[in-house]
């Protein structure tokens, strides 16, 4: 009967289908792709550190940290590596770049994988044929070179033997950020970088013994490791963070698509409630032949059940489809290439998510089905439905939040998220609803008598029986939601980092500037023409103490709540007598100068650091500055602005204490051209090789386009919720146009020209738009706001410039797509129309 029935509906079906196809595909589509990427992230694990183990120390390693690593390489090989910051300058144009210098040690690294350069050959032997460098393609596309030409790093000059394509590991985003330099480690002393106070960091790679477990090993040695400061990576390790790190991203895309998902299942309750309308006649038909109201229900489940089958599998099909291009969208963020291969998993749960969604939300237009009385089919005019409370739709309501809570719980993979998203979502919809019912209270409380007659028609079916009004508001403000809160957060995070273009405030940083350096280069910066802004002297510290506890003591007792990572850690720290524009004071008072050195020096913290640290007023902290032990207690906390462009600090120390230790200088000027940045930099690197520069405003140029590639992700996301918001805004309208018919019809009859009937469905299809987009519009603000609040934690002033075109584009579009369905009215006749539709 189910089969039967649908034969004179299916092109109306068609639009259920329709409405969660879509959805489906952006599912099947991520989860396929996250599948894929899993199981390469499996297949080329050794390939992601090139070796079995890495061990990294970002200090100078001393005897016996030195005899700890000889001896894990024996029995296989090692590979050393020294990495740090410095300017490089590039011989045949100029100019001049902060890069990282990677000095490699002879030796088989990468043991998996390999370092692609072009030649390809030049990636083994710039180690042998004295002073070559590998530099990354990115640069020398930038400053015009090529293989054969000259590098400057340091004080030492290198040929470059190759273009640097691809680092085990390395992402095309993390090129972008920090561009690599290879050369030989044998040359690094040469080049006059390693100073004293200067940021190094050591990396050995180890191609273990066949039979050596590294999990193991460094487990077993993972006390030791821990004590001398050292980090550590194994294939698992990497794996397993990697795998980590990317499947939350496939997480967060899937919840996306499962947005666009429900949205689609809005318009597909929509659907089934026309649907079943329109079938009021069968069904009462239906009842008096016999059939109990049950099997009404069922027979009309069954025709759902088999339009969701249909739509999951087109969307399945679609998704998989749509999974070829996702490659090519997220290779800028990819340590690995991704093979594109049919997920038969993805597949069978997005057609059974497809199929229970699109089932619970049509359960609420089918439940009245049951309680439709046989007298429909003798008295028409009679209220079909009883009035009566449906306890069972309570039960629909239930079952949805609770289909949403346990599919984003094994998105988000914790109760919490689960809660938060699910709840989210509920807010949305509500407030969505709240205000399509307010407009529609508002017009019809205050409706303006006064106005035209095709005025008062088009705002009169804004509350209507059978109006659009909370379904298009729903599906096209959720849609519109999304999109706009993307722009707003997209440009909300650039203005927090736009500092560089803003007036007087400095855009070239100096740093690793050393002592006896500090003056020449204040010196040469004054000669070229630009400001001091800022001189700090920056100490490095590690934490010995906590309140007593020692990072030994800590690692042995699980139960301290204090993490092992703070006694590990470098901290970087300063001394002054003042706080600074960027600091305001929390709690305590800041004592600018030790008067007494016997006593615990006072320091000030970080406010939100003390409290990652477990620690607040009073407690001391015992710091090692080079061997010396220097005892302080917090005396002040303090909030920090991060996003100013001043230097600033977690730990403030007085004046008095470490002016003798070992330190280096940070030096903040502003350059006024391109121009003029080039040639002090140039000029800086010839005197000063050891000194690093940092143009602020390409950092700026940097993050605007690694946002800008994230943000065309979402937005691509994001596109299947809008996308799918149109076809329930089509299909609405569709539908709506067989409820209108017979008083578009009425009013032809009745003398309206077409122009009028034109000018009231143009006018309704306007207000429907209007208020769908700025309803999303207000949701988005709203949803900004919080995620400015409290998961960025930046101030929320936000650009509303995009606003206007994405309320323009959603409204425009809405009176297109209405009036568009509308044709067929509205060129025909009315005779003609009404044979037609009593046919």
């Amino acid at each position: 009967m189910a089969s039967r029935d649908s034969r004179r509906n299916r092109g109306r079906l068609a639009l259920f289908v329709s409405s969660i196809i879509l959805g489906i595909a952006a599912l099947v589509a991520i989860n396929s792709f996250a599948d894929n990427l899993r199981t390469d992230i499996d297949k080329q694990a050794k390939s992601l550190i090139g070796a079995d183990l890495v061990i990294a120390a970002h200090k100078e390693i001393e005897d016996e940290q030195q005899q700890l690593l000889d001896s894990i390489a024996v029995g296989g090989d090692r590979s050393d590596e020294v990495r740090l910051v410095s300017m490089v300058q590039f011989k045949s144009s100029g100019g001049t770049r902060l890069v990282q210098v990677r000095a490699l040690e002879k030796g088989g690294f990468p043991y998996y994988g390999a370092i692609e350069a072009e030649p390809q050959r030049a990636s083994s032997t710039f180690r042998e044929d004295g002073r070559k460098a590998l530099v990354d393609q990115t640069l020398l596309l930038q400053y015009n070179a090529k293989p054969g030409d000259s590098i400057q790093v340091g004080k030492q000059t290198f040929v470059i033997a190759g273009a640097l394509h691809k680092i085990p590991g390395q992402t095309a985003m993390t090129a972008t950020i920090a561009p690599a330099v290879y050369i030989p480690r044998r040359y690094l002393d040469e080049t006059g970088l390693l100073q004293k106070g200067s940021r190094v960091s050591y990396y050995h790679y180890y191609k273990l013994p066949a039979k050596t477990d590294p999990d193991k090993l460094v487990k077993k040695l993972e006390k030791r490791l821990d004590e001398a400061g050292f980090g550590y990576d194994t294939i698992e390790s990497r794996k397993e963070s990697t795998g980590k790190s990317y499947e939350e991203l496939a997480r967060f895309l899937a919840l996306v698509g499962f947005v666009a998902l429900l949205l689609g299942c809005v318009g597909v309750a929509s659907a089934v409630h026309v649907y079943i309308r329109e079938k009021l006649a069968t069904i009462g038909v239906l009842r008096c032949l016999g059939v109990s109201g049950k099997q009404a229900f069922l027979i009309y489940l069954f025709q759902v059940m088999a339009m969701g089958f249909i739509g999951s599998i087109a969307g399945a099909v679609l998704g998989s489809l749509i999974q070829l291009y996702l490659p090519e969208l997220f290779k800028s963020f990819l340590p690995v290439e991704v093979t594109v291969a049919v997920s038969w998993a993805a597949i069978l749960q997005g057609i059974a998510i497809g199929v229970v969604v699109a089932v619970l939300f049509a359960l609420l237009p089918l439940l009245s089905i049951r309680n439709i009385s046989p007298l429909i089919t003798l008295r028409a005019g009679i209220e079909h439905v009883s009035k009566r409370p449906d306890k069972l739709r309570w039960g629909v309501y239930f079952l949805i939040l609770a289909f949403i809570f346990l599919f984003s719980y094994f998105q988000l993979g914790t109760w919490l998220q689960a809660l938060a998203f699910t709840g989210g979502v509920l807010v949305a919809f509500v407030v969505l609803a709240l205000i399509a019912r307010g407009m529609m209270w508002l017009v019809k409380r205050f409706f303006p008598v006064s106005w035209g007659y095709v005025w008062r028609q088009s705002l009169a079916n804004l509350y209507r029986p059978n109006n659009q009004t909370l379904l298009l508001t729903v599906s096209i403000g959720l849609g519109t939601a999304l999109i706009a809160t993307l722009f707003l957060m997209q440009r909300l995070l650039l203005s927090e980092v736009a500092f560089a273009a803003s007036e007087n405030q400095p855009n070239m940083v100096l740093f690793d500037i050393q002592t006896a350096q500090k003056d020449a280069v204040a010196k040469l910066t004054k000669d070229q023409g630009l400001p001091l802004l800022q001189q700090v002297p920056v100490v490095t510290m590690r934490l010995e103490e906590l309140n007593g506890l020692t990072g030994a003591d800590v690692r042995a007792d699980t139960t301290l709540e204090i993490s092992k990572w703070a006694f590990t850690r470098e901290f970087r720290v300063t001394y002054r007598d003042s706080l600074i524009s960027s600091e305001k004071t929390v709690e305590g008072e800041w004592l600018g100068e030790v008067k007494d050195p016997n006593k615990l020096v006072p320091i000030s913290v970080e406010a939100r650091y003390a409290e990652r640290l477990k620690a607040g007023l009073g407690d001391t902290l015992v710091f090692n500055v080079q061997g010396a032990l220097i005892p302080t207690v917090i005396t002040h906390l303090r909030e920090v602005e991060w996003n100013r462009v001043q230097t600033n600090f977690l730990i403030l120390f007085p004046k008095g204490v470490l002016e003798e230790a070992p330190q280096f200088h940070v030096l903040m000027t502003r350059t006024q051209t391109d121009e003029q940045a080039a040639r002090f930099q140039q000029t800086l690197v010839q005197q000063f090789p050891n000194v690093s520069a940092i143009d602020l405003g390409l950092i700026l140029e940097t993050l605007d386009d690694i946002l800008g590639k994230i943000s065309f992700v979402i937005r691509f996301m994001a596109l299947f919720s809008i996308s799918t918001g149109l076809l329930v805004l089509i299909g609405s309208i569709n539908n709506s146009k067989y409820q209108r018919v017979q008083e578009s019809v009425l009013l032809r009859t009745l003398g309206a020209s077409r122009r009028q009937i034109l000018g009231i469905n143009a006018f309704e299809y306007l207000l429907l738009g209007a208020l769908a987009a700025g309803t999303g519009i207000i949701l988005a603000v709203a949803a900004s706001w919080a995620l400015a609040l409290y998961s960025f934690e930046v101030a929320f002033v936000p650009d509303l410039s995009p606003l206007p075109p994405v309320f323009a584009g959603i409204t425009a579009l809405t009176v297109f797509i209405g009036m568009l369905n509308s044709r067929s009215i509205l060129n025909r006749p009315p005779l003609e129309v009404l044979r037609r539709e009593t046919a």
